[in-house]
């Protein structure tokens, strides 16, 4: 993915609610997550998720598209848009895969650290190639690697951390991607003119994480889960989306990050070939620029939003009206063309999407089905980050082209997919 997600992680606590039932598929006081104390490893977390999006968002979002237009620079928007869906596929296949073999394994720290070591050769092939058929094949080996550490690390929560810390876990999960994105553009734009130094530099960030994380944050082995038939598996993974509160979200989310993604993809040449940038001002610059004011307010909104949908034990109102918040930051661009218009959609798209990743990610852990498979149906929840990158590449080209070569219909087509994300919100029962 490119944001795990979006954007992923665990959430916040329960505030007032009951105990916990068999269907809520949250950590009741008996289990393991509820013992484990979570001294140092809500840095680690934030460590964890921080290196994860720095590379998918110093890659994905910067590099990547510097690639692409090196090779074949008139026909940018096609290629980006073929390679960064072909790539998501991977990452639809390997993130629920490799949440239900670390879950029969009784392990994450093993997959966290492959994952992660993995990342710095893959870096260094897709660094190396120069056409567009092997810098898909590359980069969809990164998507998998990656995804395998995404899988491992997002589980983490709901397998260690006690329902009564899940609002500190969520903000060290949540505030990952706005300091891992500034991280990853500010890498982006330092190498924009040696983009193989940049994807080796992200590659090693990544490795070193791993390392770092799997050397301190120590796990209680789990008992490890029988293998199953086939037909079985495959029965197994869709067998969350059965659950209608689990089913809801993942409708929910998925709707929200294909806007996202309809837009956050192609901002690079949203800067270059829409945006009215001030005099000596790169588009390169202008990301860095973008990245971090973006970072702050998703900072700003992370943090009070899990903190105020525990103070007041309401989910869905605070992911609906951030969707909305997110929606309505879209039209600004789609109006203006203004490098002022491009500021103010970073700061209002960072409030409503920091607010909606870290609170939703919070009732998606009160609404999974099973406790005791919990990574499995992370993984299943993760194809709603991973599935909508697959199509918003094509989505975004197919708007763009029709369009005549303008982003203003994709703003908008992308502000309505969020006010359906947050639509979707509104059947859930589980959750207030």
């Amino acid at each position: 993915m490119a944001l795990s997600s979006s954007g992923t992680g665990s959430g916040t606590g329960i505030g007032t609610a009951g105990p916990e039932t068999p269907e809520s598929g949250t950590a009741g006081p008996d289990t393991p997550a509820a013992r484990r104390p979570t001294r140092g490893l809500l840095p680690l977390l934030l460590a964890g998720n921080s290196a994860m999006y720095a590379l998918y968002i110093g890659v994905g979002g910067m590099l990547l598209a510097l690639q692409i237009e090196d090779i074949d620079p008139a026909n940018k928007v096609a290629n980006f848009g073929l390679v960064a869906g072909v790539s998501a596929i991977f990452a639809t296949v390997f993130n629920p895969v490799a949440g239900a073999l670390s879950d029969r394994s009784g392990r994450r720290n093993p997959w966290i650290l492959g994952g992660g070591l993995l990342a710095l050769p893959v870096m260094l092939l897709l660094g190396s190639v120069d056409t567009i058929l092997l810098v898909t094949i590359a980069w969809c080996l990164g998507q998998a690697v990656m995804n395998i550490y995404q899988a491992a690390i997002t589980s983490v929560v709901p397998d260690r951390v006690p329902m009564d810390a899940r609002g500190k876990a969520s903000a060290a999960v949540g505030l990952g991607l706005p300091i891992g994105s500034t991280i990853g553009a500010l890498i982006g734009a330092a190498f924009s003119e040696s983009y193989r130094t940049g994807y080796l530099v992200l590659g090693a960030v990544v490795a070193g994480t791993a390392v770092l994380f799997t050397a301190c944050a120590r796990e209680e082995r789990m008992p490890p889960k029988a293998p199953l038939p086939v037909k079985q598996q495959i029965a197994a993974f869709g067998s969350a989306l059965t659950h209608h509160d689990f089913r809801w979200a993942f409708i929910g989310r998925a709707l929200l990050v294909l806007g996202y993604f309809a837009v956050a993809g192609f901002q690079l040449y949203i800067l270059k070939d829409h945006t009215e940038l001030p005099a000596g001002l790169s588009a390169e610059e202008a990301v860095a620029v973008l990245t971090p004011l973006n970072a702050v307010a998703m900072v700003v909104s992370t943090v009070l939003g899990g903190w105020l949908s525990d103070r007041f034990d309401r989910r869905k109102l605070f992911v609906g009206a951030s969707a909305v918040l997110a929606a309505l930051s879209l039209v600004i661009p789609a109006v203006s063309t203004s490098w002022t218009a491009m500021l103010a959609f970073s700061v209002v798209n960072g409030l409503g999407f920091g607010c909606y990743m870290a609170v939703d990610t919070a009732l998606v852990t009160m609404v999974l089905p099973k406790a005791e498979d919990a990574a499995r149906d992370m993984g299943v929840l993760n194809v709603a980050n991973a599935g909508p990158q697959i199509i918003a590449p094509f989505v975004a080209s197919l708007v763009v082209s029709l369009s005549g070569g303008g982003y203003t219909a994709l703003f908008v087509v992308a502000a309505v997919l969020s006010v359906l994300g947050a639509l979707a919100v509104r059947p859930i029962r589980g959750v207030r």
